[in-house]
């Protein structure tokens, strides 16, 4: 079979009009970033036959590094298609774009993308950053705040988001933008350098060997790397005097943690937007995103031109999804999907959902558990006569 691989190059003198470019990586690496004018199919649509493209298009194919999109332009090519590889996918084209970006006036660019915040997004995405920050009490005076980086798009809009407000904010309290590199690849740490370094987000980066200690583990590894991860960052945190670490998690994440835990944990339960820590005295988690939608970050993101990348653990490394028993990312996709489809029914679905955990009625539920304690509705049945 004829090399099918298509450098970037190549691929930029195509007309647009000319080819058709597909991301066949799965909807949650898609969604936290993309290069322009590509659509997201996902690979085994197209191995499966689920997706055939127009025969009258070039089908340019990529994926993280352009390792299991080769396996997609083999397939196409046999069935007739012209299609072609991107060598490198889009880790490659994004290094590439991000030194593009530093022949610009980095000024000018910073500038464009703060006022964005202040202007055309302040009514999606800054009043509801505030308003979650008062509603809930997430910060106080004198607070140390680390404010964890992975370099997706969520906690990259945080850090501005938090810069803003202390531009604002009445009481004095101190940030630290904290990276923590578990073993990043060289692209990956490159990517969120540059993206900070962009928005002038002055990170302080430590290393741990997190990844290493996970990959060859058969049961549960995402599983194990997060509760690493989160240990690793309090215990950091409080090394630099922080008293709380605030995570990006938004206002979609809650819903569907909702749904999951009815779905497929048999549980009602929510992503706080703030809990103290267990294990680190006088540490507390905050999620400030918390009231903030997903499609808002996608908007802000996109309208500013910026790219940022999935959680780059060693299994995305190679194009394949992060494991877990319970197959939780294509759960969260699944849920994602679900909610899509009830708000062509109920267009307040998304906030019904939401809802549902702030109005529990106690005398209608069966069971509930109050610090471990398991209390049932027979207790005091009786009684209430």
């Amino acid at each position: 079979m004829p090399d099918r691989s298509l450098s970037l190059d190549q691929m930029r003198q195509l007309k647009e009009q000319e080819c058709l470019l597909i991301d066949v990586r799965d909807q949650t690496a898609y969604n936290h970033g993309y290069i322009p004018n590509a659509i997201n199919v996902e690979i085994d649509k197209i191995l499966n036959g689920e997706y055939v493209p127009p025969a009258d298009k070039k089908v340019i194919l990529y994926c993280l590094k352009g390792i299991i999109s080769v396996e997609a332009a083999e397939y196409l090519t046999e069935k007739g298609f012209e299609a072609y590889n991107l060598e490198g996918g889009y880790g490659n084209w994004l290094i590439s774009s991000m030194e593009k970006e530093k022949e610009m006036d980095g000024a000018i660019r910073l500038e464009e993308i703060e006022k964005s915040l202040r202007k055309k997004f302040h009514k999606d995405i800054f009043s509801r950053f505030a308003k979650a920050i008062n509603e809930y009490k997430l910060v106080k005076e004198n607070d140390k705040i680390a404010v964890c980086i992975s370099g997706g798009k969520d906690s990259m809009i945080m850090a501005k988001l938090f810069q803003e407000l202390r531009r604002h904010n009445k009481f004095p309290f101190e940030l630290v933008f904290l990276v923590m590199d578990p073993g990043y690849n060289g692209m990956n740490r490159d990517v969120i350098e540059n993206n900070a370094k962009l928005l002038n987000i002055p990170v302080t980066v430590f290393e741990t060997q997190i990844f290493d200690a996970v990959y060859d583990v058969e049961k549960s590894p995402c599983y194990l790397c997060a509760r690493m991860r989160r240990g690793y960052l309090y215990s950091k945190a409080k090394e630099l005097g922080c008293n709380k670490i605030a995570l990006g998690h938004h206002y979609d994440d809650v819903i569907e943690t909702i749904l999951m835990g009815m779905m497929y944990g048999g549980q009602v339960q929510t992503m706080m937007p703030k809990l103290h820590s267990t294990n680190f005295e006088g540490m507390e988690l905050i999620r400030p995103m918390y009231l903030i939608r997903e499609d808002d970050i996608k908007a802000w993101r996109d309208y500013n031109g910026l790219h940022f990348i999935q959680c780059a653990c060693r299994f995305t490394d190679t194009c394949t999804t992060c494991r877990t028993d319970g197959n939780t990312g294509s759960k969260r996709v699944e849920i994602k999907d679900l909610i899509k489809e009830l708000k062509k029914v109920n267009p307040y679905i998304e906030g019904n959902i939401f809802k549902s955990v702030e109005n529990v009625n106690l005398n209608t539920i069966v069971a509930y558990k109050e610090n471990g304690t398991v209390h049932h509705f027979l207790d005091d049945y009786d009684l209430d006569r």
